[in-house]
């Protein structure tokens, strides 16, 4: 037989025979077959086909049985006639019972697994020998491709609404009872927190602007802020350098001017406020990753190595390198959008991801405000987000009128809760924002005040 001389490779041709009999015995099989079984886990390639063309009967709402089967097969191409009639009769007079349906699934596709595994285990045994690549490069690689094997595994049930609703019922009773324990993680920028609640577990949080406008400033405000906290932040900068994020959080944290990092032209109080800052922010736990053209599966093998995690940050999405092969950036980019939100929702933390804006909000006339579909290369950023905000600077088109130091974060989306444009304050000397007071109640203080 022609599958003889691959015995050795991990499949069950009776099992993959018993599910196409079973099917064109009794067509309501494929009500448990359809989350569990794909065409690509068959070992037969031809049989793999024969599966794929009942699926599209199934699909379409045609009658499943053994003529109809036979005459999509023929028409199909994959078997002469003489030789499918024999074929498809054997499989459909053997089947041991049809009830078992789901477990000769569950053989198929944990065969197709070990396959799968055996050709990564190839990839990286040629990557190993061919020594093209890093060390922990391959390490990442056989991570990530060994988790998305993984992540293929889960599969979800329906429930019914009751059970649903009791364990509603349970959480916010869990949360009236310990409200600190289970409120998002707050940025301590008043407003925001306050509209969003904090930064929920597993939401995926879109901070945009066009250049130059702070993105990057606020995220690692919200890390500092978040980090004296005693919590946990990873911060993965594909633009900005290790050195140069240290830099800015130091200037935020000590109020020394960002310029004087790189003239050394410090005050005495400056040096004691700086050394006081390091110090104090040594005793954070916040990572900080500045690889280039970082992918989503190569995050993920180095988050998993983190004794704790409580906020996800990156900088930014379009600069991120997809962990597939596409035809197009703009299906890149959706992939990795998608790939983030799997990400928050795997290690059930928050992740901040800053994205840049297309010229469309410059171009129009009148308001500049920046909206949902001004996301540059946005495919399907949009939807995955849980939650979308936007930085804008009015005195950028209307200087005369407008207060550059008041800052407009636009609040666009929020899966929980209201949309709302909130005010914060910014320092451009130290790359800091801060809550914003409206002139009435702002406390001047002198240039050299120590850092609140």
């Amino acid at each position: 037989m022609e599958f003889e001389d691959l015995k050795r490779v991990p499949h069950s041709l009776e099992a993959e025979q018993s599910i196409l009999g079973a099917l064109m015995v009794d067509s309501h099989c494929m009500e448990e077959l359809v989350s569990i079984l794909k065409p690509e886990h068959f070992y037969v390639e031809k049989y793999g086909r024969v599966y794929s063309e009942i699926l599209k009967m199934h699909l379409a709402d045609e009658q499943i049985d053994f003529v109809t089967v036979l005459n999509q097969v023929i028409a199909a191409g994959i078997y002469e006639e003489a030789e499918a009639k024999q074929l498809l009769y054997d499989m459909a007079s053997s089947v041991p019972s049809t009830k078992n349906v789901p477990v000769y699934a569950k053989i198929v596709a944990e065969k197709a697994n070990l396959r799968r595994l055996i050709t990564i285990c190839d990839e990286i045994t040629d990557a190993c020998y061919a020594q093209n690549e890093e060390t922990q490069t391959i390490l990442d690689m056989a991570e990530a491709k060994i988790f998305e094997i993984r992540n293929q595994q889960t599969n979800t049930t329906m429930v019914e609404l009751k059970s649903a609703l009791q364990e509603s019922f349970m959480n916010v009773s869990k949360i009236a009872q310990d409200r600190d324990a289970f409120a998002g993680l707050q940025t301590n920028f008043r407003d925001l927190d306050r509209v969003l609640s904090g930064l929920g577990k597993s939401d995926l949080i879109l901070l945009a602007a066009r250049p130059g406008l702070g993105k990057t400033s606020l995220a690692l405000n919200i890390a500092q802020n978040i980090g004296l906290q005693g919590k946990t932040v990873a911060i993965f900068s594909l633009e900005m350098s290790n050195e140069q994020l240290a830099n800015r959080l130091l200037a935020s944290h000590s109020g020394v001017d960002n310029k004087k990092f790189r003239t050394g032209e410090l005050t005495s109080n400056e040096w004691v406020r700086l050394g006081q800052s390091a110090s104090t922010l040594s005793n954070t736990k916040v990572y900080l990753d500045d690889s280039p053209g970082i992918t989503v599966g190569q995050m993920k093998a180095k988050l998993r190595r983190l004794p704790s995690l409580d906020l996800i940050i990156v900088d930014y999405l379009q600069l991120m390198s997809s962990d597939i092969r596409t035809n197009s950036r703009q299906e890149a980019v959706s992939e990795i959008s998608r790939g983030m939100k799997l990400l928050a929702k795997e290690f059930n933390v928050p992740v901040l991801c800053l994205s840049q804006l297309s010229r469309a909000s410059e171009k129009r006339e009148g308001d500049h405000r920046p909206m949902p579909s001004d996301l540059r290369e946005s495919g399907s950023i949009e939807q995955d987000a849980d939650a979308i905000l936007f930085l804008y600077n009015d005195a950028i088109y209307n200087k005369e009128t407008a207060n550059p130091n008041k800052i407009e974060l636009i609040i666009a989306k929020n899966r929980h809760g209201p949309t709302e444009t909130v005010y914060l304050s910014w320092n451009n000397t130290l790359t800091k924002f801060g809550n914003y007071k409206a002139k009435k109640d702002a406390i001047p203080l002198p240039d050299d005040a120590p850092p609140v």
